[in-house]
């Protein structure tokens, strides 16, 4: 029972203390669940978030219910999923009750820029370590640079962006890894 209780208190932490979606979350998921409790690697995190990219739902929650999944089977998925949803739940039911009295407050308007400017740094931090991580070659690269101007500048679909840098990920790795082999 304490593992499920552990599941379920570090993803409502990541859940209460993460603003700006997902990728907000990355910093957060890193220090829980890569660093403190080593419910997943590094890399095990990155393919969540691309298997998270491409099923429908919401990033943060679909990579709460994989590292669950992996954790402690579907129940664990359930309480990581109900985990990282709670704080949000909670949290819009106050704010929905009390939003018409509080928007136009000028305090609160700026308190919420300065959130969005620090989901900002945080969501650059994440990025830059996951680079660090996932770009590691020449191919990988190509990969990287191909998507981002892609997505950067057309209209294409995150699916489509994912599921044709699998493939091509695919495609130049294992050619890569039978010139190798030819080579061996």
């Amino acid at each position: 029972m304490k593992e499920y209780w552990n599941l379920y208190s570090a993803w409502f932490h990541i859940g209460l203390f993460t603003f700006g979606g997902g990728y907000a979350m990355l910093p957060m998921i890193q220090k829980e669940v890569i660093e403190k409790h080593h419910w997943a690697s590094e890399d095990e995190i990155m393919d969540y978030y691309a298997i998270g990219q491409i099923t429908p739902g919401v990033i943060a929650v679909n990579t709460a219910t994989f590292v669950g999944y992996k954790q402690k089977g579907i129940p664990g998925a359930i309480i990581c999923t109900l985990g990282v949803v709670s704080p949000s739940l909670i949290i819009i039911t106050v704010i929905a009750g009390l939003i018409a009295n509080f928007s136009e407050i000028p305090a609160v308007q700026s308190a919420l820029r300065g959130i969005q400017v620090a989901v900002c740094v945080l969501m650059v931090n994440a990025i830059i370590k996951l680079f660090r991580k996932g770009v590691t070659d020449i191919p990988s690269f190509l990969i990287c640079a191909a998507a981002f101007i892609l997505s950067y500048f057309t209209n294409i679909s995150t699916v489509v962006l994912v599921i044709a840098a699998g493939i091509t990920g695919y495609v130049l790795f294992t050619v890569r890894g039978l010139k190798e082999a030819d080579h061996e």
